[in-house]
């Protein structure tokens, strides 16, 4: 007799599977968050002189206003010469490296200068420095002495060691323009045109000096040149040839002259030049 099929067992449904374990990954990021949004309250309650902990000895700062975040100085002075007055917006996260980092406005007198600059003890590396001015504003800092004219900044990178005994250039890139210039002493005062200066040195190694091609750019004299800087005795040697221009006024072409009668021209007429010279 055959036998009836049995009758199949309905299917099982599969167990519904436990819920993946939440995953602990972003925790450290929502920890940073938070850490970032506390440090930025903490921050902009601060009063601006708080910067004062981050400046190398070198450096002083006073006339305050405004945050830490964003404040002013209105009174710098390095090495104890005056440096005119700063203006400020930090960049918080850098205090986590105990670093001062932040975009600047730079004026003393009428030169004004723009750019982003990260501060500790060890040095200071500036960055994308923009801007310009009178030369004779900068007096006070030792540069240009007696010289008048306008310079225009293009800085893309400057690292520098400032110390109290000397300042130690680590890397300079970038170019300074100078036009008009006049230096009583020379040519009566005359008009000497304008002038390019080079910087190309993105490591200087320690204890070597920095370096910068010095041209003209129009004017009475032609000027082919190179600058060596030295911060340990905070000097510089200029090393060159330079010649008159048939529109250089008699004054500068007489001072020329006898600067020919201790230096040579070569076949060109150029005159060699090795000068020494104080920042």
């Amino acid at each position: 007799m055959p036998t009836s099929p049995s009758p199949r067992r309905a299917a099982k449904s599969p167990a519904p599977a436990a819920p993946p374990a939440p995953s602990r990954s972003f925790w450290p990021f929502i920890l940073l968050i938070f850490a970032a949004a506390a440090l930025a309250v903490a921050v902009s309650a601060l009063p601006a002189s708080m910067v004062t902990r981050f400046l190398p000895p070198a450096v002083h700062a006073e006339d305050f206003s405004g945050s830490v975040w964003h404040g002013s100085a209105g009174k710098i002075t390095v090495n104890g010469q005056s440096a005119g007055a700063i203006e400020w917006h930090l960049h918080p996260e850098a205090l986590l490296r105990l670093r001062v980092a932040a975009d600047l406005h730079w004026v003393k007198g009428g030169f004004v200068l723009d750019g982003t600059a990260d501060l500790d003890r060890h040095g200071l590396t500036a960055s994308n420095l923009q801007g310009g001015g009178p030369i004779e504003d900068l007096t006070d800092l030792g540069l240009g002495r007696g010289w008048r004219g306008t310079a225009k900044i293009q800085i893309q990178e400057l690292k520098a060691v400032v110390a109290a005994s000397a300042t130690s250039v680590e890397a300079a890139v970038g170019e300074i323009s100078l036009s008009d210039l006049t230096l009583p002493q020379v040519a009566a005062g005359a008009d000497l045109g304008g002038y390019a200066l080079k910087f190309a040195d993105p490591v200087i190694a320690p204890g070597s000096d920095a370096t910068a091609e010095l041209s003209d750019t129009g004017g009475p004299l032609s000027v082919d040149a190179a600058i060596r800087f030295s911060g340990t005795d905070r000097s510089g040697v200029l090393s060159g040839t330079v010649k008159e221009r048939s529109d250089a006024p008699p004054a500068l072409r007489n001072q020329l002259d006898n600067l020919a009668r201790m230096h040579a021209r070569d076949a060109q007429g150029r005159i060699p030049v090795d000068l020494e010279f104080t920042l």
